[in-house]
């Protein structure tokens, strides 16, 4: 169902002055317990006064604006604070939800700043601040056994560290890790008598692996990696954080042991040795080695291991709410699963669907859903909603932090490997080296303009000037260039011309071609798309001298462990 009424407003600073930012339709995606759900389907962005003239700059900040929040998956409900798990949304009692939301999901928060400003003074003001989350929310209504539930899931992005795939990696100096997300698997079952619903939800979390490091692109397939910095007292924030809103922390590892990975899975088992901390209990999981040849089934090793360490029997939250009464809290969930591997994505996705799998079906044995011992999955028609709501959800957040959606999703989706699954995923792979090389700058950029990391109206200069030597900017034109004169003398030769000539034309092309080729793939980091509005802390620009003069700026590698501090 899709509406186009009211929605929300909310102000945004840019370049040259303030904008309105409208959200004019919206999708609904369930309801749960009589609150409605929806995801942003469009919108616009409204000056407050108009301009005599246009501005550059401007118009390319409105740009990434626009590219932002088109791509984003924005959620929202009036009535319901997606942006706090329901454990917590028990404890902060009955107000607003804007004035209760977590700000560590409230996207757009700092869009709304303005008008949470003036609400303070102004309480008319709030009904028009809406938190949005983004990443995944969809409830459906279904049965199983003949009994009528609500199934859902939520996933709340942080805005802290937010961004792409490989610009934001790691943790920084506040003990904010990139890609961090909390998921919340939600089970309402109503009581026709009382009119309440007796609710089970189970809460985990996924976020990068807590210490510095960072991928460099470089126009190869795979990046450069480096890990570098002593990161124990951001890492002393980050877990204190965690220890005070989930409890004890089991640290599920999934980085590879061997090869490539090995420096990011060794710097997390020194950090957490070094941490010595007694709310954190480390595991480490060969993925790919008990996986092997797509035996996905065998995370139930890595679960029985959890069951091993420690993990509640009863590690959930339920309550009994609704029918004119207070929340009644039966149960609290006092541990949380972190999940993760290099990009908290693929091989994150299978383990997360798997352990929630494995609490549903101690879920619904308590609530006498079904019997001790009698599978869930038995009840096809529910399966399917299941496997497909962690599929849909799995391609949410892959496609926020890389650009695609998730690999693996055959399994999520079906139970085993395919061929199509297997062709999709190389698909999705070849198109994430693309936009991670070539697009993701624009993309990071639009995460840093929305969240107020970069402030237009402090800029000086304008940072969309590309500063590299000439030479450098004009080899990839050459190149095509070479290229396209090359095939043209292959395959509209002039028949008139002598074979002689006709051949050197071509090997002076082709000669041209390969020199540009070279220079690129040697410089490949000068060809990335990198972000112009905030500075990385892994790469920075400087100054090409010749005779004593700059020329121009060149990317080059650095990576700094706590001098640059990203939110």
């Amino acid at each position: 169902m899709l509406r186009d009424w009211y929605i929300y407003n909310f102000c945004s600073n840019s370049r040259l002055g303030h904008y309105i930012i409208v959200a004019t339709k919206s999708e609904s995606t369930g309801t749960l317990n009589g609150n409605e759900v929806f995801r942003v389907i469009d919108f616009d962005i409204l000056p407050l006064k108009q301009y005599l003239s246009k501005d550059s700059d401007e118009e390319k900040y409105i740009s990434l604006l626009k590219s932002h929040i088109k791509a984003a998956t924005l959620f929202y409900s009036r009535t319901l604070d997606l942006t706090n798990s329901f454990q917590r949304q028990a404890a902060v009692g009955n107000k607003a939800v804007w004035e209760t939301a977590d700000e560590r999901f409230f996207w757009n928060k700092f869009a709304s700043q303005d008008l949470i400003d003036a609400a303070k003074t102004e309480k008319e003001v709030g009904r028009f601040i809406t938190p949005l989350i983004y990443g995944y929310a969809k409830f459906v209504k279904t049965t199983i056994n003949g009994k009528v539930l609500t199934f859902g899931l939520i996933t709340r992005r942080s805005r802290h560290r937010a961004g792409t795939r490989y610009f934001r990696r790691g943790i920084d100096a506040k003990g904010n890790v990139a890609n961090f997300n909390e998921t919340e698997q939600v089970v309402s079952i109503p009581d026709a008598t009382s009119g309440e619903h007796q609710i089970y939800t189970y809460l985990q979390t996924r976020g990068s692996v807590p210490v510095y490091w960072a991928e460099i692109n470089n126009l190869k397939y795979r990046p450069t990696l480096q890990v570098a910095g002593d990161a124990i007292a951001s890492a002393t924030k980050h877990f204190d954080q965690q220890a005070e809103l989930y409890g004890h922390n089991y640290l599920v590892n999934l980085v590879n042991q061997k090869g490539y990975e090995l420096p990011v899975k060794r710097g997390y088992e020194n950090l957490v040795k070094d941490l010595a901390n007694s709310n954190l209990t480390y595991i480490y999981f060969d993925f790919h080695h008990e996986c092997s040849k797509m035996r996905w089934h065998r995370v139930q090793l890595l679960i029985d291991q959890l069951v091993e360490l420690g993990l509640d029997k009863q590690g959930w939250f339920q309550a009994r709410l609704g029918g004119g009464k207070d929340t009644e809290t039966e149960f609290t969930q006092k541990s949380v699963v972190r999940t993760n591997c290099m990009d908290c994505l693929d091989r994150t996705n299978v383990v997360q669907s798997q352990l929630a799998r494995w609490v549903l079906q101690k879920q619904l044995e308590t609530a006498g859903i079904v019997s001790d011992g009698q599978k869930w999955e038995r009840d096809t028609q529910f399966e399917f909603i299941f496997r497909n709501m962690w599929a849909d959800n799995a391609d949410a957040v892959s496609t926020a932090y890389s650009g695609t959606g998730a690999l693996k999703t055959d399994f999520t989706r079906l139970g085993e490997r395919t061929k199509q699954g297997a062709l999709n995923d190389l698909q999705n792979s070849i198109k994430r080296y693309y936009l991670n090389n070539l697009v993701d700058g624009f993309r990071q950029d639009g995460f840093d303009l929305f969240l107020g990391n970069h402030d237009p109206s402090e800029a000086t200069e304008s940072p969309f000037l590309d500063a590299r030597p000439l030479k450098y900017q004009a080899v990839p034109f050459v190149l095509f260039g070479s290229f396209a004169m090359m095939l043209a003398s292959i395959f509209f030769s002039r028949n008139d011309l002598p074979w002689l000539v006709s051949k050197l034309f071509q090997l002076i092309w082709l000669g041209l071609f390969a020199y540009t080729f070279q220079f690129l793939l040697a410089n490949g980091i000068q060809y990335v798309n990198w972000p112009r509005l905030k500075s990385l802390d892994f790469i920075e620009q400087t100054p090409l001298q010749e005779d004593g003069e700059t020329v121009g700026w060149l990317y080059t590698r650095t990576l700094k462990s706590s001098s640059k501090k990203q939110d």
